[in-house]
């Protein structure tokens, strides 16, 4: 039998495959499935919201990332997903808010430890926010 961190990780990394070839639903599902046996994973969490926030869904990308985020508070990549849900609803303040705590600390050094592409996205967005 596989272990739970490997059959997450294979979850984790199928989802990502059907959403690239453009089966996003489908790789929506596999996350949801493998949430059903492991509800308190802020990584499946984390996956839910990146995808759903690629298809524009941001409501529910925040609402992913929100829990997330009450499982692993500092998680940077939950951070950065719900920094651009909030973006995508026209939430400015809370959105700069969220990626303002990209700038330094817990979240900042997740996100570079994750993530370390995302971090001058991160950024452009929060000074375009501040900007505008």
């Amino acid at each position: 039998m596989e272990e739970p961190l490997m059959l997450l990780a294979r979850a984790r990394n199928a989802a990502f495959a059907e959403a690239a070839r453009g089966n996003l639903g489908q790789g929506l599902g596999i996350l949801q499935d493998a949430l059903a046996d492991e509800p308190m994973s802020h990584e499946l969490l984390a996956d839910m919201g990146a995808l759903l926030l690629v298809a524009g869904r941001h409501d529910q990308a925040a609402a992913s990332a929100e829990r997330a985020l009450k499982i692993q508070p500092d998680h940077g990549p939950s951070l950065y997903t719900l920094g651009f849900a909030l973006s995508g609803r026209g939430e400015k303040k809370r959105a700069i808010e969220v990626l303002t705590a990209l700038q330094s600390g817990p979240g900042a050094d997740s996100l570079r430890a994750e993530s370390p592409e995302l971090m001058p996205v991160a950024m452009m967005e929060l000074h375009r926010l501040q900007r505008g």
